[in-house]
């Protein structure tokens, strides 16, 4: 489910949005995606702030944030997975 839609520039999601449908849906857990239009997977701080306000809130809320996962590409990708996980970072 497409909770926000951002320019080819930048967009944040507050947890609020993400846990509002998560709701509606009764869903017992969220993984949320999102894509880097220019390739590079890797997370800005600005989105590791965010993600951390998504774990707070998923405990908040007693709906489990399973992982917040960025997709580029892999020729651009300085570790050339394509992709980025906060799971697999250790940051979830």
């Amino acid at each position: 489910m497409e909770v926000t839609s951002g320019t080819a520039g930048s967009t944040l999601v507050h947890p609020r949005e993400v846990f509002r449908e998560a709701i509606k849906e009764a869903a017992s857990a969220v993984v949320c995606v999102h894509n880097h239009p220019s390739g590079d997977p890797a997370p800005s701080a600005a989105y590791i702030r965010v993600t951390r306000l998504l774990r707070e809130a998923s405990r908040t809320v007693d709906i489990e944030l399973l992982d917040h996962i960025i997709i580029g590409s892999t020729g651009t990708d300085p570790v050339g997975l394509g992709h980025y996980s906060f799971r697999d970072a250790g940051i979830l």
